[in-house]
């Protein structure tokens, strides 16, 4: 079987956490589509079988949606695989699901090559068509997320400021070293903190200095953190839309008194977070771009370390 061209994933950043629940589509999809609006070409890939990633970005359960047939049969050798285009435009989407349970069996009986090769040899032939490919990996499938970090360059890992997140740290770094054989060049990037309490700063400042003790580095986590919202999650999953979509749709929301006067028709009213919740969203994903741009430039790896 053929080598993987490494150099045709320079720009593949993994979203990985042990845990679910923690921000790894929020990330994607929102990182994807405000790059995508920005001019980037972006493709975003859920390797997830939960295939979240669809509802994000308003494709779920539509005659678009194959619940990773597609890329199931990529994985194992069976055909290239398919592209969702323009999801939004500059932005496409390989679409997981379902099926890709299929694939993790399969990738964990070995006997296919090196297993952990699968989604670097679909991604290659691809990605060189992107300004940046993100992988959502899926949140407790070995064979499925070993894969996705075998074909990064780069990882980033969201985390909440809790009593676990020094050990689910530990646990990737452990991940990421697993694939070192094969993918030597794989870094950390960063790590993102989610669902923050804007009133709770003592808790972000000892997660932030728990995670650099784990990590063994003062600059791993982003200055930017996502603040928590309920209301902004349930929205953003019910209507389709990527959080500053929906903070735009509340920007044309008619006036309350517009609809105490009876000239606006009333409607569900878009939280009133979502604008800092878009505004959290941006600050990352600008963050994310100028460290992969001044990493790409030293091209000087941090040591993974636990």
């Amino acid at each position: 079987m053929a080598d993987v061209d490494r150099a045709a994933l320079e720009r593949v950043l993994a979203v990985i956490n042990g845990k679910g629940g923690v921000g790894k589509t929020t990330l994607v999809a929102n990182v994807a589509g405000l790059l995508a609006r920005s001019g980037y070409r972006v493709l975003a890939v859920d390797v997830d079988p939960q295939g979240n990633l669809g509802l994000d970005l308003g494709f779920a359960d539509t005659d678009r949606d194959d619940a990773g047939r597609s890329l199931t049969a990529a994985l194992l050798g069976l055909g290239s695989v398919s592209i969702l285009r323009d999801v939004r435009e500059g932005l496409d989407v390989i679409v997981g699901g379902s099926s890709l349970h299929d694939a993790a069996a399969a990738l964990a009986s070995k006997n296919r090559g090196d297993p952990r090769e699968a989604l670097a040899r679909v991604l290659a032939p691809i990605a060189g068509e992107y300004d940046l490919v993100l992988l959502d990996c899926p949140p407790g499938n070995e064979s499925l997320q070993t894969a996705a970090i075998a074909a990064a360059r780069w990882a980033v890992v969201p985390a909440k400021a809790d009593e676990g997140t020094a050990r689910g740290l530990t646990e990737i770094a452990n991940r990421l070293e697993g694939v070192l054989d094969i993918n030597p060049d794989l870094d950390l990037l960063g790590v993102a903190l989610f669902d923050v309490e804007k009133s709770a700063t003592r808790v972000e400042e000892s997660a932030r200095r728990m995670i650099a003790e784990t990590v063994g580095s003062e600059d791993v986590v982003f200055t930017a953190s996502i603040r928590h919202s309920i209301a902004v999650a349930q929205q953003v999953r019910q209507r389709g839309l990527l959080v500053h979509e929906l903070d735009e749709t509340g920007r044309a929301e008619p006036e309350f008194w517009k609809i105490l006067r009876g000239e606006a028709e009333a409607g569900e009213r878009t939280s009133r977070t979502a604008a800092t919740v878009a505004d959290d969203l941006h600050a990352l994903t600008s963050e994310i771009v100028a460290r992969l741009t001044t990493r790409e430039a030293t091209q000087e790896p941090e040591e993974v370390t636990a």
